[in-house]
């Protein structure tokens, strides 16, 4: 049971709405969303029951971050422990997604959570002091009880980024489309910047149905990507596929 439960979370999930974006044509009577129209992020709360936590919920993501207003903490120490995997990517309509095989993991003050996915977002989701950055990644994990945990990256734009060049050499064009690339793997921790200081606080899934509870952690220092790879990936989603950022109902941001 608590397998599929776990199982029931990631797919709703994506940061990036896996379960979701399988309708992403309206099959099965679910709410067709997406980032722009009838279907964009001010109308998600009241597209279904569902989805009221992103009208109602007061612990939402992403959110911007003031540096001078956020505590400054010891926070633990995030351990990373990535392996490469074979690469399986996912085109579910609302961005490309890679799914990772079972072996990686992250430790934080003892609590370790599995990484499932990562996948990508243009603009980036969470803002820092105002900015937004011309990427991000969202790093998806799970506990054994299903408790979700994100580590995000940032992009600035600068030098084409080695990891997303192989991924975008392969990325599947078809909205509900896959790929497993033969004889081919990647290790999300080549995409990650040297330092490991990052941003925490608690927030929520930036899709649809936006359930909260969900422990963020927002590495502060960018990487960066070429505008020729972000521009790729932006065609190929048709646009901006980033959450506004949401208000943050006296949360506290920690650094």
């Amino acid at each position: 049971m608590k397998k599929l439960l776990i199982g029931a979370l990631i797919a709703a999930l994506s940061c990036g709405g896996m379960a979701w974006a399988s309708e992403s044509g309206g099959h099965g009577g679910k709410p067709h969303w997406g980032y722009a129209g009838e279907g964009a992020p001010e109308h998600w709360g009241e597209m279904a029951p569902e989805f009221a936590a992103c009208k109602d919920g007061q612990s939402q993501s992403p959110i911007d971050i003031s540096v001078a207003e956020a505590e400054d903490v010891d926070l633990p120490v995030i351990d990373f422990s990535y392996q490469a995997t074979p690469v399986k990517m996912v085109n579910n309509g609302h961005t490309i997604q890679v799914n990772y095989a079972p072996g990686s993991k992250i430790t934080v003050a003892g609590q370790t959570y599995d990484l499932k996915q990562f996948h990508f977002h243009t603009l980036s989701e969470n803002a820092v002091d105002g900015k937004l950055f011309p990427l991000e990644a969202h790093l998806v994990h799970a506990d054994e009880s299903g408790k979700l945990a994100v580590v995000g990256v940032l992009f600035d734009e600068g030098a084409a980024n080695s990891v997303i060049e192989q991924l975008w050499t392969h990325m599947p064009a078809l909205p509900n489309s896959d790929i497993l690339v033969s004889n081919e793997t990647v290790n999300v921790m080549e995409m990650l910047p040297e330092s490991k200081d990052y941003y925490s606080w608690s927030g929520s899934l930036t899709t649809p149905p936006c359930t909260e509870g969900v422990k963020w952690m927002l590495l502060q220092q960018p990487m960066t990507v070429s505008a020729e790879q972000v521009k790729k990936f932006s065609e190929l989603m048709h646009g901006h596929n980033n959450r506004p950022v949401q208000l943050l109902y006296g949360r506290t941001l920690q650094r």
